[in-house]
């Protein structure tokens, strides 16, 4: 059976291809050329079942040393990372799974007194969302936002899937459920409108994963200061080609990795590197549903501008 080479491919469906060569030309507020944020992940794995990124073999449950190196995170580099955030004048997104609330509710709160935005992250990352039917899909997202509502006070405008875990219906059933923005995907350095089945506006809000310490520091095994350099070079790489039009760069953390007292130290001098530019311009420290925002404006007045 022959192939037939004229029948294109199967595709999402959510956006056109357009080069970023041709885009509408805008500037972030205050006339940057570059917006920066800072994702945090906050999670929360069970005991005793499920997944999680592991620092050496996984053993058979219960795996102690995988579930304590993780909960490290939650118990101290959370709060190593929030010190080195406020000495820097730095906002967060710190996206979470609602299963903290139960588990540790002060760290949550600590961010939502920062006045930072909170990202829905499903209700733990020990699961999968890609595989839920749809019914069960929509009450895991409705079931979040709510939590968050009753919890902190603000329900949250973004998502981020455990595991970046998608099924087909995810940016429909994000539109549908109140969601604003996504940042399941990572194929820009600007936001784009995704179609929905319903015509809903849902925004995909760039996210990193190569400015992303689970892939880098875990899947590549890349050392800390590499990893700080790392986000230094991409930092000022993205700085100058920003003079020319509007980009995004998000720094995926995670404060089991980064909070560690040795990966910590580089990660203050990539952002002390970072926070230097603010004094002199052309640099928007903001949060993605901030970035969201502003776009969402520009599409109002520049209609097919972002899709």
């Amino acid at each position: 059976m022959s192939l037939d080479k004229t029948v294109p491919l199967p595709t999402h469906g959510r956006f056109d291809y357009r080069p970023i060569t041709r885009r509408l030309p805008y500037r972030w507020p205050g006339g940057a050329g570059l917006a920066v944020y800072i994702g945090f992940n906050i999670e929360h794995f069970a005991f005793g079942e499920g997944l999680g990124a592991g620092i050496g073999p996984t053993s058979p449950q219960p795996d102690v040393l995988n579930y304590s190196w993780r909960e490290y995170g939650n118990r101290v580099g959370a709060w190593r990372c929030l010190d080195l955030f406020d000495q820097l004048g730095l906002p967060t997104a710190a996206l979470i799974n609602t299963a903290l609330y139960d588990h540790c509710p002060e760290l949550v709160a600590a961010f939502v007194a920062r006045g930072d935005e909170l990202v829905g992250h499903g209700h733990s990352n020990a699961e999968r969302q890609g595989g839920l039917p749809e019914a069960a899909e929509r009450e895991l997202l409705a079931m979040c936002r709510s939590r968050m509502q009753a919890e902190s006070g603000v329900a949250p405008e973004g998502w981020l899937s455990p595991w970046i875990s998608e099924s087909r219906l995810t940016p429909d059933l994000l539109a549908e459920t109140g969601y604003r923005y996504t940042l399941n995907w990572c194929h820009d350095d600007q936001p784009m409108c995704m179609r929905t089945r319903n015509g809903q506006r849902l925004w995909s809000v760039p996210y990193p994963q190569e400015l992303n310490d689970i892939p880098m520091i875990v899947g590549r095994q890349m050392d800390a200061k590499d990893f700080a350099q790392m986000v230094i070079d991409n930092f000022d790489e993205m700085l100058a080609q920003a003079q020319t039009q509007p980009l995004v760069m998000g720094i995926a953390l995670h404060p089991y990795l980064v909070g560690q007292p040795y990966r910590l130290r580089h990660l203050r001098r990539a952002l002390e590197h970072i926070a230097r530019e603010r004094e002199r311009g052309g640099v928007w420290f903001t949060t993605p549903g901030a970035i969201c925002r502003h776009v969402d404006g520009l599409a109002d007045q520049h209609p097919g501008a972002f899709e």
